[in-house]
């Protein structure tokens, strides 16, 4: 690891979360805990998640790996624009709403201070359908990953209050670092390039096992496909 310092103004401006809750999609319900509105004072934050948060889908949300969700606020003017309505900060169901931190300038294995919590960069958001649910927009999740503006997940090393408004710290940038728009390119546009692949996979336990178990995969030939994750289920009654 190397040490790492900051000029650049970085900070948690809205802080948001929220329980699992129905909604609409292509004619039936699913259960979602995408909805999270802000909420002010300080929460606790431990090894898988906030206080008062939750996700309604534990295999693919949550836990120490996906302990916070972070957007980037700097996305919501493009989207307001595409999406032709306002938005509040939480309606990508991130956890931390954020100033500074896009995913060309994040890293993968990246640490920072966010009030009393260490918090590290553990992957890129891999969007999924309950973005569509959430806007009303069935083309939403593949919107987000063609365009790289995902968001990022982080694990927490140590526990702590937050609040909106803390300062985030850079702390520490480990030597090969990927950035989350680079690690971003190799999972979902260069598909198959085997040295970015095997960039990624030297980040070792700084990359979330589940990337890596796909990565690891895909050199040996394996092809996934996205379309559930993007789509959802089909068509039919709740």
């Amino acid at each position: 690891m190397t040490s790492a310092g900051n000029t650049r103004s970085l900070r948690l401006v809205s802080l948001n979360v929220g329980e699992p809750r129905p909604l609409a999609y292509r004619g039936r319900t699913v259960q979602s805990g995408i909805v999270k509105p802000p909420v002010s004072g300080p929460r606790w934050l431990g090894e898988t998640g906030l206080q008062g948060d939750a996700q309604a889908d534990l295999d693919n949300h949550g836990g120490p790996e996906k302990a916070v969700c972070v957007y980037p606020l700097e996305h919501y003017p493009y989207w307001t624009e595409r999406l032709g309505k306002s938005l509040e900060p939480g309606s990508f169901g991130e956890n931390f709403s954020t100033q500074g931190l896009s995913e060309t300038e994040v890293c993968i294995g990246d640490v920072y201070w966010v009030g009393s919590s260490l918090l590290q960069v553990s992957q890129p958001r891999q969007p999924c359908y309950k973005l569509a649910a959430r806007h009303g927009v069935p083309e939403m999740a593949a919107w987000v990953q063609e365009q790289g503006r995902t968001g990022f997940y982080l694990r927490c090393l140590e526990p702590g209050e937050v609040r909106a408004g803390d300062e985030v710290s850079l702390v520490e940038r480990p030597a090969g670092a990927v950035s989350v728009t680079g690690a971003n390119r190799v999972m979902h546009h260069d598909r198959h390039d085997r040295e970015g692949i095997r960039a990624l996979l030297a980040m070792g336990e700084l990359l979330a096992g589940s990337w890596r178990t796909k990565l690891e995969k895909r050199l040996a030939g394996a092809e996934e496909d996205p379309t559930l994750r993007l789509e959802g289920p089909a068509s039919g009654g709740s």
